[in-house]
């Protein structure tokens, strides 16, 4: 019965290229036309094959993470890039659209995201043990979108050139106060501080993030100019110059986006000016991830820029900037994952494989998103007031300009 549906299942859905499947009992079928690309599966038991058919999205990533489905000659990007091309042109099975249609209505419960729970969420994640991280992520361990601002970047200078260029938008005057919100392993908050003179409070809910950022800061001889602090957003009270949060908003959840923005600017400064940087789609809301909600990010959401106006607009601040970086974190997850697989020989030593297979989806399905799919990166300057930032871009150019004649 399973095959039957399945192969039902792929008639409707391969339109544009084949797929020739090989099922648990060796025998293979190819579903699509003659024209377009190919890609491979192979399903190695029928209890596979089920869940492939009753929630597709999940169980591609659960099947591969438990070895019960494979990919011969054929890579995880290319036939990530396959499926969703003729997902989109094809048609789906009634019941998947029926729990995607579910699971998108029941966003603003699922993601409430009530202080405690917000907490249970970046542990699920972040509180893996810092080892793993430096393995993949660039010295200064920023775990978000780096800015290639040229092609041949690495990692590290990519990493770099998004500071500088968040701390251009920031305006930072020597001595100002800063908050960072979503303040990771201090990397951008120890940047600000020792490259522009300014006082840093970085905020996490994750306890090993806030132990290697307080030792950092230590090392760095800047513990008089940083201060880490395990908080919530929603629980500081005192007012800032500068707020900053880059990667953080993903975990705030739609229910919360209200009190988000309201926060922001209750914090900030009658002068001050925000950089809010964060995932999001150039398309209509949609449902998250199942998979990436189940395994990597528990409450996680990648808002619509329709979901965002209306907060940021309640909580009577002004857009002073909205800039959409194109595929930069494509080639950010790129460089990760190099990293990730020139490690597999020490991962095996401390991870099992099928903690191994998860990151391998992750990262595949993470690309896949930035490249095949309407995903991008936002950054948002905020302002209470209309005249606190130049009235063009030039000033940020300038002082990317002058950076790079001085690294030369």
């Amino acid at each position: 019965m399973w095959r039957k549906i399945f192969a039902q299942f792929l008639t409707r859905m391969m339109v544009c290229d084949r797929l020739i499947v090989t099922y648990p009992d060796g025998n293979t079928e190819t579903y699509g036309p003659d024209t377009g690309e190919q890609a491979a599966i192979s399903i190695h038991t029928d209890e596979a094959l089920r869940a492939l058919c009753v929630n597709p999205e999940l169980a591609l990533g659960e099947t591969y993470m438990e070895g019960t489905l494979s990919f011969p000659n054929t890579t995880l990007d290319h036939f990530l890039a396959i499926i969703l091309r003729n997902r989109e042109k094809g048609r789906m099975p009634t019941w998947v659209n029926a729990t995607n249609r579910t699971r998108y209505h029941l966003r603003k419960i699922i993601q409430k995201n009530a202080p405690v729970r917000a907490r249970s969420n970046v542990a699920h994640h972040y509180d893996l043990s810092d080892d793993l991280y430096r393995l993949f992520l660039d010295e200064d361990m920023q775990y978000s979108c780096a800015y290639f601002s040229r092609p041949d970047m690495t990692l590290e200078q990519a990493q770099a050139a998004k500071k500088a260029h968040i701390a251009a938008k920031l305006l930072l005057q020597p001595g100002q106060r800063v908050l960072d919100i979503g303040c990771g392993w201090g990397g951008m908050a120890l940047t600000l501080a020792r490259d522009y003179d300014v006082h840093v409070t970085g905020i996490t809910l994750s306890e090993n993030q806030l132990a290697t950022a307080q030792a950092r800061a230590r090392a760095e001889g800047l513990a008089d100019k940083v201060t880490f602090r395990l908080q919530d957003y929603r629980h500081v009270d005192e007012t800032f110059d500068r707020i900053v949060s880059v990667g953080m908003l993903e975990h705030v959840g739609i229910p919360n986006y209200d009190t988000y923005f309201a926060t922001v600017s209750r914090l900030l400064a009658d002068d001050g000016v925000a950089l809010i940087h964060t995932i999001g789609r150039s398309a209509p809301p949609a449902a998250h991830s199942a998979w990436l909600n189940k395994y990597i990010f528990p409450g996680g959401y990648v808002p619509s820029l329709s979901e965002l106006a209306g907060p940021m607009e309640r909580a009577d601040l002004w857009q002073t900037d909205i800039e959409i970086w194109r595929l930069h974190y494509a080639k950010t997850l790129r460089h990760w994952r190099e990293r990730f697989e020139a490690h597999s020989d020490q991962l095996r030593q401390s991870y099992d494989q099928r903690f191994i297979a998860m990151f391998r989806w992750y990262f595949a399905i993470c690309i896949a998103a930035f490249e095949q799919q309407m995903q991008g990166v936002y950054q948002f300057q905020l302002a209470r007031r209309n005249d606190v930032v130049p009235l063009t871009r030039d000033y940020l150019y300038r002082t990317e300009l002058s950076q790079a004649k001085a690294a030369e």
